[in-house]
């Protein structure tokens, strides 16, 4: 068993292979080519390396940079929304409330059903890809 190992390592160390030293080349290149695009050819030394896209996708945004659902906490929020945050979490006890709880609640009961159907609507814009 010992021997074999022995053997392959004086085989690599005496080809001619392991005295050669393999230098990469001076550049790589990645670029994106869409549909039947040829890749572009390499300069000197250079490799390039191609993603290849559909043609339907040539004039797209890229999927990194689509617009993503903003979020309103942590450090990076703005007063605005933190302000708004807040409202949200003491609207039960203000006028226009539409709870029992709080002076005028009854008032905010049509206001409550305008909010609701406008988030709705978002939602069902949001799921159907409108923005």
């Amino acid at each position: 068993m010992r021997v074999v190992p022995i053997f392959i390592a004086a085989a690599i160390l005496t080809s001619p292979l392991a005295s050669e030293t393999v230098t990469p080349p001076a550049r790589y290149t990645t670029t994106t080519v869409f549909g039947n695009d040829a890749c572009p050819a390499p300069n000197g030394d250079e490799i390039v390396v191609c993603a290849r896209m559909p043609e339907s996708d040539r004039y797209r945004i890229p999927k990194a940079l689509r617009k993503k659902k903003r979020v309103d906490s942590g450090p990076s929020a703005s007063w605005a929304s933190r302000v708004r945050t807040l409202e949200d979490a003491q609207r039960f006890t203000r006028p226009g409330s539409c709870t029992a709880i709080g002076s005028f609640g009854q008032s905010g009961c049509t206001q409550a059903m305008i909010n609701q159907w406008f988030e709705d609507r978002q939602q069902a814009r949001a799921a159907k890809g409108e923005y």
